[in-house]
């Protein structure tokens, strides 16, 4: 049987959290009553690897001796058990089998091993075919993957045939139309016939020869809706308003854009309306005015940029300089449609690479998405789709997958629930990227100039990605788009993170665009007027691909980067990119004549002229008819949730309250937000959920600026208005209020609405030729056209998606404002209720007779709010939306556990209307007379958390039951009920270990490895504390990289007192356990020798937090206290219980001060700290965990806010054994610990409360003193 070596993987039964689930996913949700058990194994195919290094990686990489059991060659199937495994697709990317393939090179870097993996499921009950059929369909989702069989192959060798040469369309250009017509149509392209006969025109006019298939695929790529806005850029030539009692002020709205374009383009005549102009024509009006003087203006911007001067302090009192601010917003409805996980993480990817090809470091993100109800039982499934439930999940897995590797704080997370999401499911991540302006340089493009195509190799998936997403979509046209999916790789994206970050990189770009929609041709293609690119230097993930896939693939994680020809030897070849273990290839010139030139095996396959490209296609026009919404239709005049209105106005005032919250988009989505990494970087202002019960969650995101040195007070503001039901029933409204609601928001978390800018998300149905088609996109602009206008402030961005389509079901009309603010830390509030007896009111925003917000009247009331807040009157505030205070009251009492009084003349009724734009705030009761604007009194927050209402009391913990339950079966919160106390005490050591060998600055060594993502907040941590740092990259992009690093890991740590492993994922946390890449190359020899002599002879210290830790544990550094590898029955970290990433502040109790590094905490005491990873559980036998606790070993336990220690997985949120979160060596100086210590600051978290400082850096440089 060949080469080919298989193992199977599975974990232990008390650590199979994942098949635990599926199991109960299969008999609750599939209702498959009969599944006595589900197993799941990883199963791993291995070629060309010596027997001595497949032993090892057995027990190191493949598997994790004390969690998982390995079972040799085939696994036994007992007698009513079924059993399929499923694969990936070829061509998509596999991050598992990528990671395990870069550790074994690490066990020897001379191999050139083949890894392919798969998972197989062992289902065992009494199925029928037809069930176990439902059960492989509801795991296998065959736009990435497919069912693969049991046999194992005699190699897994690929023999990729030679592609043949590129065709040509022989006779193209003298067609006649019938058969042009006949071409078109078998092509499947996402352009239309027009376009096509306009190419025909141009080839047969100017070229005066045929096209090649290449050139035919780039120009649909080129002219798609995805890259180059066609929807938005047809001419609208009749607009017509139908009649109806809104028709008044979206006439008025619509004769004020015509004003203001003939003022803006007087005496041109190459200007025409389109969606693109009236979007535009706000910012291009208060552009005119002044009012848009701190906007960057370059051609190459791929996300909107902001000057900002900051206030810097480096230790030498305060400097200005001037920074760049950049916010962007992406959507990636289609692909997370068809491939959740794929979808939604390339999603991240692309938004970040927006400021990132600006040469921004993107450091907050946000997540605001559409589903229709997800809580549905699968049989309502639509035929042709996945369920809501599988699509909510996988996307969110996705996502968050992606932002927590590539170590992007995600400070607001929000999912909108409308049933008409079902026709394609919403998808936008918006992020915040900053760097200092002298770093960023912006040049031309010069014939000469070099184009370096930088980052990850190029594959056929996302091969037709842009013009995709552009296509009309039914049920038939899913099964066949699985190319279009693009899978992420996030450590790679991380990696040009790191490199643009570096100034000296940043300052030798002249020009840069990231791979987006449309590949090469596009990315490349953009850069410069005149190119010659040549697509044999391309570098490709395997062999076979032709000169067309080559062009259009969109294979993620790349850049295309300009720089000057003397400076491509510093940038690529032993420069700077090798320096971040990046590969970097000339690909292109820079030309002088204007034309896009791609060649291929020698041969040009492209050669268009610039000006055809940049006609962007055929002329396309169409008329609008207008819809208006009529009169007494209001959606202001009722009840945003009916069952509650009903409730209300039948009397039963505890029932409606109820039913409000837990409504879909009223209830609570913890369990969601908590799967995203919300505090790396060290600089999140607020957490997403705040108080001392961490319930009451944020409206904005706030996070500090990302300065590498020195200190600010600069903070960056983004929030979101949107309206799913507002927008159905006028999306003229819809778009005014949701550029009301994300201003609102701003100014309840202590921003200053004068300086925000806005930047839309634009979703809508399908235009075709009829004019009504496009009333709602005209409608919504026109809208928001009348927001930015009457508040002055411009959105100077946006991003359409005009495909929201399935069959004959479309998306709600989708116009999302997101607003960005930048402020001062000290302005900040939060929303959670802070003191009893102090006063609860509600500032009312004013509105016309046609339901439009009174401009001026809004403008003074926030100006009003913002200086209440300043001066301190306003100590926390919320913004109301459609579903009105009653929503808000109880979240905002929520987070300390406090209750309302409603006051005597409070109208119920009132509570529960639409308050979209109104703000509510607490007053503290000694400064209530310093309200200097109109207000009701709602009522006064009590100790008692209760919401009483004369003899109404409703329970805040029946409030909070019925917030938290309508979700928790979609995204759990907790796995177990338990919540057994756990007594263990606490030790008090006789002596703490004394350092023989003192250094007055002591070397901390800090390792990066593919996935490392805490390195940044761990240089700082011990540089504040007084330490030097060195951080050092292992390159491994070949044999003689990984040599290289070896010996320069050698040298660091012989010179290093101190070795930190900081937190990522380290390889993705793969091939399924974290830290794998950390405990393979520091059980290197030399690596290892090393180590041993720090900790033996020099008298140094380790620390490792979270993905850290996990490397000491693997390594045996904790607890033994030296590299000895793992036993069987070895104390590891496995998978939280609950079976996601969880993302919160825990508190954790000092239980032993045996440890010099925890020599400034105080013992007995509890801190509280931001943990995040999804591999923390503590696991050990009982006899190691008795000896571990006698010998003072356990460091730091979860506890609560009171220090009680327990099994609650409230609190010991990972299901840790005795509630374990850090151990240390025997010794004590080597401490491993899950939580964060090191993301902590000024102005970090202010919604969280506790102490936050362990003291734990400044104890290690102490030490050594």
């Amino acid at each position: 049987m060949g080469n080919v070596r298989r193992i199977y993987v599975e974990k232990k039964a008390p650590f199979a959290v994942k098949a635990k689930e599926l199991k109960g996913d299969l008999k609750n949700y599939l209702n498959l009553k009969e599944v006595e058990d589900v197993r799941m194994f990883i199963r791993y195919d291995v070629e060309h690897i010596s027997d001595e290094v497949f032993e090892k990686a057995c027990t190191t990489v493949f598997s994790e001796p004390p969690v998982d059991i390995l079972y040799r060659e085939q696994i036994e199937v007992p007698e009513n058990g079924r059993v399929f495994s499923v694969e990936f697709l070829p061509g998509q990317f596999d991050q598992r089998a990528d990671s395990a393939l870069q550790c074994v090179k690490f066990l020897n870097e001379e191999e050139e091993p083949i890894i392919r993996t798969a998972v197989t499921y062992l289902i065992t009950g009494k199925l029928t075919d037809d069930e176990f059929d439902r059960i492989k369909a509801y795991c296998i989702n065959p736009v990435d993957s497919r069912e693969t069989d049991m046999i194992k192959p005699e190699t897994l060798e690929t023999v990729f045939e030679e592609p043949a040469d590129v065709k040509i369309f022989d006779g193209f250009k003298d067609l006649p139309e019938e058969e042009l017509k006949a071409l078109y149509s078998s092509l499947g392209l996402a352009m239309t016939f027009k376009d096509f006969k306009h190419i025909q025109n141009y080839f047969a006019g100017e070229e005066k020869r045929d096209p090649s298939m290449t050139e035919i695929r780039v120009l649909d790529t080129y002219w798609s809706d995805h890259c180059r806005h066609t929807t938005f850029s047809t001419e609208l030539k009749n607009v017509e308003f139908g009649e109806g009692y809104y028709r008044t002020p979206m006439e008025s709205t619509y004769q004020s854009y015509l004003d203001t374009r003939e003022e803006i383009f007087k005496g041109r005549d190459d200007k025409f309306i389109c969606l693109m102009d009236l979007a535009l024509m706000g910012m291009r009006k208060l552009k005119k005015e002044g009012k848009l003087q701190d906007m960057e203006e370059s051609d190459e911007i791929n996300a909107c940029s902001v000057i900002v001067p900051v206030e810097m302090d480096y230790g030498d009192g305060p400097v200005t300089e001037e920074w760049l601010v950049f916010f962007k917003n992406e959507t990636h409805n289609h692909p997370t449609e068809i491939e959740p996980f794929g979808g939604a993480a390339t999603c991240l990817g692309g938004a970040i690479r927006d400021p990132l090809s600006g040469r921004g470091y993107v450091y907050q993100a946000m997540r605001v998405t559409g589903a229709a109800d997800p809580t549905v039982p699968v049989a309502d499934t639509l035929k042709g789709k996945l369920s809501q439930k599988k699509l909510v999940r996988g996307a969110a897995d996705g996502y968050s997958s992606y932002g927590n590797q590539i170590g992007l704080a995600t400070g607001y997370v929000k999912e909108i629930y409308h049933p008409n999401y079902v026709a394609k499911r919403m998808e936008i991540g918006a992020v915040m990227g900053a760097a200092p302006r002298k770093n960023v340089i912006r040049e031309t493009s010069d014939p000469g100039d070099i184009i370096i195509l930088l980052g990850g190799r190029t594959g056929r998936d996302g091969c037709g990605g842009a013009t995709g997403s552009s296509k009309v979509h039914t049920e038939e046209s899913i099964e066949t788009c699985g190319a279009e999916v693009q899978k992420g790789n996030a450590p790679t994206e991380r990696k040009i993170q790191r490199l643009f970050r570096r100034a000296e990189v940043s300052r030798l770009i002249k020009k840069c665009n990231d791979f987006g929609a449309g590949g090469v041709s596009v990315a490349i293609g953009e850069l410069a007027d005149g190119l010659r690119v040549d697509l044999d230097k391309v570098p490709k993930k395997y062999a076979g691909l032709d000169g067309t896939e080559l062009a259009i693939s969109e294979s993620q994680e790349r850049m295309a980067v300009v720089v000057a020809p003397e400076d491509v030897d510093t940038f690529c070849i032993g420069g700077y990119a090798v320096e971040e273990n990046l590969e970097a290839v000339s690909v292109a010139v820079v030309t002088k004549e204007p034309r896009l030139v791609l060649t291929w095996r020698g041969k040009e396959i492209v050669n268009i002229s610039r000006a055809f490209l940049d006609t962007n296609g055929a002329h396309q026009e169409t008329n609008v008819y207008v819809d208006i919404p009529a009169e007494g239709s209001s959606y202001f005049d009722k009840y945003a949730v009916p069952e509650a209105g009903e409730a209300l106005e039948a009397g039963d005032v505890k029932k409606a309250w109820l039913t409000l919250l837990s409504n879909l988009n009223v209830c609570s989505q913890k369990g969601l937000v908590e799967m995203f990494d919300s505090s790396i970087g060290a600089g999140s202002v607020l957490m997403p959920y705040g108080g001392k019960y961490q319930l009451t969650e944020t409206q904005a995101m706030v996070a500090k600026l990302p300065v590498l040195k020195g200190k600010t007070d600069t903070v960056t503001m983004m929030s979101y208005g949107f309206d799913p039901y507002l927008s159905s029933w006028s999306p003229y409204h819809g778009a005014i209020y949701a550029v009301t609601e994300s201003m609102a928001k701003i100014v309840a978390a202590g921003g200053d609405f004068h300086k925000i800018r806005f930047t839309f998300q634009e979703y809508f149905r399908r235009m075709t030729e009829d004019p009504e088609r496009w009333s709602q996109p005209f409608a919504a602009l026109l809208g928001a056209f009348d927001a930015q206008v009457g508040y002055g402030l411009p959105s100077i961005g946006g991003k359409d998606s005009m495909s929201g389509t399935f069959n004959d079901i479309d998306v709600p009309p989708t116009l999302v404002s997101f607003a960005v603010d930048v402020a001062k830390e000290k302005n900040i509030i939060t929303p959670e209720f802070k003191t009893p007896g102090s006063k609860i009111v509600r500032f009312c925003l004013e509105r016309d007779d046609f339901d439009i917000p009174v401009y001026e009247s809004v403008m003074e009331l926030y100006d009003r709010i913002s200086e209440m807040i300043r001066d301190g009157v306003i100590v926390s505030a919320y913004a109301l939306d459609s579903k009105g205070a009653a929503a808000a009251l109880p979240k905002m009492a929520f987070g300390n556990h406090l209750g309302v009084e409603l006051s005597e003349e409070a109208d119920l009724k009132e509570l529960f209307e639409n308050s979209l734009g109104d703000i509510i705030a607490e007053v503290s009761a000694d400064k209530f007379n310093l309200i200097d604007t109109a207000y009701e009194l709602i009522g006064t927050i009590t100790k008692e958390p209760a919401v009483t209402f004369g003899e109404v009391k409703i329970a805040l913990d029946d409030m909070l039951a019925a917030w938290k339950g309508t979700l928790e079966k979609v995204f759990p919160t907790r796995a177990s009920q338990e919540t057994d106390p756990v007594n263990t005490g606490l030790y008090q050591a006789d002596s703490i270990y004394v350092c023989k060998n003192k250094v007055t600055k002591p070397t901390v060594f800090i390792p990066v490895f593919p996935g490392t993502n805490c390195e940044y907040d761990s240089a700082r941590a011990f540089e504040r504390a007084g330490a030097s740092v060195v951080t050092k990259v292992f390159k491994n992009l070949s044999a003689e990289d990984i040599r290289d690093s070896v010996g320069e890991f050698e040298k660091a740590i012989n010179e290093a007192q101190i070795i930190m492993f900081p937190g990522g994922f380290s390889a993705g946390d793969e091939p399924d356990g974290s830290a794998k890449f950390f405990a393979t190359a520091f059980q290197n020899a030399k690596i290892k020798e090393a180590v041993m002599k720090l900790v033996n002879e020099r008298d140094g210290l380790c620390l490792g937090i979270c993905n850290g830790f996990q490397a000491l544990i693997k390594l045996g550094l904790v607890p033994f206290g030296e590299i000895a590898g793992q036993t069987a029955d070895s104390p590891t970290l496995t998978f939280n219980t609950v079976n996601r990433h969880i993302s919160k502040m825990v508190y954790t109790k000092v239980v032993s001060n045996k440890s010099p590094w925890l020599a400034g905490a105080q013992l007995g005491k509890t801190y509280v700290t931001p943990a995040s990873h999804g591999e923390g559980r503590f696991v050990a036998s009982e006899d190691w965990i008795r000896r571990l606790f006698e010998n003072g070993q356990v460091a730091t336990q979860y506890a609560d806010p009171e220090g009680n220690i327990s099994m609650d997985e409230e609190w010991n949120v990972n299901g840790s054994y005795a509630a374990i979160e850090g151990i240390t060596s025997p010794d004590g100086r080597i401490l491993g610990k899950m939580a964060h210590v090191e993301r902590r600051g000024d102005s970090v978290a202010v919604n969280i409360y506790g102490e936050q400082d362990l003291k734990i850096f400044e104890s290690g440089v102490a030490y050594f003193k």
